[in-house]
């Protein structure tokens, strides 16, 4: 009979598979307390990061539909559980790993497929979706604003055209009026 103690984890840590965008497992062998607390803090609020046995995770990681992990789960575990955004937690995940050598990246699981280490760590060296959004937004209004001179380019190639007549026949003594009223035909022309 299982301990109520192990099955409240097991379903806590199945509960997290199956509300996490993205999870990451590491090994965390000679991280101090404090280490494992400032990377925490450096998940951000979108990411959890909970040490969990190995038994444990297999079982909540079947449950959950999670499939591919069993390799990953040797020696002392931690999984960063990922809620938001997973470029910013595998970024986060890959410079505390730079800083310390005790954590270890294994691999992870995204969009219902197993992650390996050099997947998770393209996903870190992809930009932010707010700076790729913000990067389309530009590439947008630039082309915006190439369309809108394409289109306003002939209304204006037409005044431009009726002034430089206007200014032809004022020059060869022609009527006032007339240039006027060539003014007034390429301003509706523009219009």
């Amino acid at each position: 009979m299982a301990r109520p103690d192990k099955v409240e984890a097991v379903d806590e840590i199945a509960n997290r598979f199956r509300g996490a965008t993205a999870s990451v497992v590491t090994e965390y062998r000679g991280l101090t307390t404090a280490q494992l607390t400032e990377l925490r803090r450096s998940l951000g609020p979108d990411a959890t990061y909970r040490v969990a046995k190995n038994t444990l995770v297999k079982r909540a990681a079947a449950d959950a539909g999670v499939e591919g992990l069993d390799a990953l789960l040797t020696g002392p575990t931690a999984i960063a559980f990922v809620q938001g955004e997973p470029v910013d937690a595998a970024k986060a995940l890959r410079d505390f790993a730079k800083a310390h050598q005790g954590l270890v990246i294994k691999g992870g699981f995204m969009d219902g497929r197993p992650l390996t280490v050099t997947e998770v760590n393209q996903l870190a060296d992809l930009e932010s979706r707010e700076v790729l959004l913000a990067k389309l937004a530009g590439a947008m209004k630039g082309n915006l604003a190439k369309a809108a001179g394409l289109f306003a380019a002939p209304a204006s190639q037409v005044a431009r055209l009726a002034q430089a007549l206007a200014d032809k026949r004022a020059a060869e003594g022609g009527e006032a009026p007339a240039a006027e009223a060539a003014s007034e035909s390429a301003a509706e022309a523009s219009e």
